[in-house]
């Protein structure tokens, strides 16, 4: 086969795979009543495809990771170039919170991790290798292809690391399966609870929610024309400036990588690190490519509504592609750790995330929490995905907040990316007190974020699971009876 094709045929497989979820969803009440996006029913057709017919169709898992790699880095930049909304209108300094919800579940998770596989080492699992538990805030919270680079990195260490790949591509796909799963379910619990303030949610309290408008009713205008067309479509020339941003993010990271291999070792897994959350850089580039387009006076030619459906568009396709690369691949020898360690991780997740967000933003706190949950369990194409369950349209601030609460992430998640192989150095220097340093750090974030979670903490809610304001909430959130009524 022509390897010009496989693009396409990857391609194809998804607009087949989304054309039939949409389908279900328009036919199958279960798809309608639970509120299953189309891009997450497409992403399990695709799993079964990839998997059962990999070999008649010559087809590879490693294709759809890397779309939606790139898909979601794209989908960030489209983001970027929509306009910015005033200052006034940040109610909390919501990317903050955001941040400091992030970070917190990755030291929980890294702390547990380390923890428990000190504790299978001694006991049932004696197989397991050092920083076997850090491939589970690796998986879940940074996703399969960073825990699989990582793990790839440690094999070369010896025999004793053998398998590490699969092991982080296996807490990846197994986070993507709490994402979608347990984030369905928080939705459905947060509609019969009333904890939803979404605008949306007239939409949502519907018995029938098909999926597609009915005959003869049309949606709103998505879009707006800025280009003569016989000059240059309006869209290709909003698409050209995707496309240019993404140019300059891959030569900046390029530039960066090259200064950082300086360094030696340290810095080319830096390096690799920033690679792995290239989104970050596509954010910000893509705003000072905006600042620039507006100073030359051509800012009115950028219509939101076309970013908009570029950045829906990117986001149903990078869901179904991150699902379907989803391998079936099964490490036998590690099947009990791997399952021990990751159901904790996702209840820590499903009870925590909810619990901390009630409690800390005073805006929108049901979509704020499905972003975290997401990021905590299948990365942000999943928090991205529970997020336009609730806000289909992106027109709540808190995709915009989670950009900015990325910048904030990134430098501050630098030493715990840096720590993670210490428990390698251990083993291979035969010096424990790499292993303690992995462990203090761990502990030392973990107290930072609980000291930040407890400045944060809002003071007027009252409740016990998902807490609620004593006062009158500000007028966005509006609760689901008083819509209902």
């Amino acid at each position: 086969m022509n390897d010009s094709w496989k693009i396409f045929i990857d391609l194809g497989l998804l607009g087949t795979a989304l054309m039939t979820a949409t389908f279900l969803r328009a036919k199958v009440r279960f798809f309608q009543r639970f509120l299953i996006p189309n891009a997450l029913t497409a992403g399990f057709i695709l799993m079964l495809i990839y998997n059962l017919l990999r070999n008649p169709l010559n087809l590879e898992t490693i294709r759809l990771d890397h779309l939606a790699y790139h898909l979601l880095n794209l989908s960030f930049i489209a983001m970027a170039f929509r306009t910015p909304r005033p200052k006034k209108s940040r109610r909390n300094g919501g990317a903050l919170p955001l941040a400091l919800g992030v970070l917190t579940h990755y030291s929980i998770q890294a702390s547990v991790g380390l923890g428990i596989t000190l504790v299978l080492a001694a006991t049932i699992a004696p197989q397991v290798f050092p920083g076997f538990g850090l491939l589970l805030p690796l998986g879940f919270s940074s996703g399969p292809g960073q825990a699989l680079s990582i793990g790839k990195t440690w094999e070369a260490f010896g025999s004793r690391f053998a398998g590490a790949g699969s092991v982080g591509l296996t807490f990846g796909a197994i986070g993507f399966l709490w994402a979608s799963f347990g984030g369905v379910a928080l939705i459905n619990i947060g509609i019969r609870k009333g904890w939803i303030t979404s605008p949306h949610m007239d939409n949502l309290l519907r018995r029938d929610r098909p999926g597609l408008l009915p005959v003869g009713k049309k949606g709103g205008p998505g879009t707006f024309l800025t280009t003569d067309s016989a000059a240059i479509d309006s869209l290709s020339y909003h698409v050209a400036y995707i496309l240019l941003t993404y140019l300059a993010t891959w030569l900046v990271l390029t530039g960066l990588s090259a200064l950082l291999g300086m360094i030696g070792q340290i810095g080319k897994d830096l390096a690799a690190s920033f690679w792995g959350i290239a989104f970050i850089f596509c954010s910000l580039v893509g705003r000072l490519v905006r600042a620039v387009i507006t100073g030359t006076g051509a800012g009115y030619t950028l219509d939101d509504g076309t970013f908009t459906r570029i950045t829906g568009f990117c986001i149903d396709l990078m869901i179904a592609s991150a699902l379907g690369a989803i391998s079936f691949l099964v490490v036998k020898e590690f099947w009990i750790p791997i399952l021990i360690l990751s159901t904790i991780g996702g209840l820590i997740a499903s009870f925590l995330v909810p619990w901390m967000g009630s409690r800390t933003f005073t805006d929108h706190a049901f979509g704020r929490t499905l972003v975290i949950y997401g990021v905590a369990t299948g990365t942000l194409a999943s928090g991205l995905a529970l997020l336009r369950v609730v806000d289909p349209e992106l027109k709540t601030p808190i995709a915009e907040d989670y950009m900015r609460a990325a910048g904030f992430v990134f430098p501050m998640a630098i030493p715990l990316i840096l720590i993670i192989p210490f428990p390698a150095y251990a083993y291979l220097r035969g010096d424990p007190m790499w292993l303690w340093l992995a462990g203090g750090g761990c502990l030392v974030y973990l107290m930072v974020c609980t000291v930040g979670f407890l400045f944060l903490r809002r003071r007027d809610v009252k409740g016990a699971f998902w807490a609620r304001p004593v006062a009158k909430e500000i007028p966005e959130t509006v609760s689901a009876r008083e819509i209902n009524a």
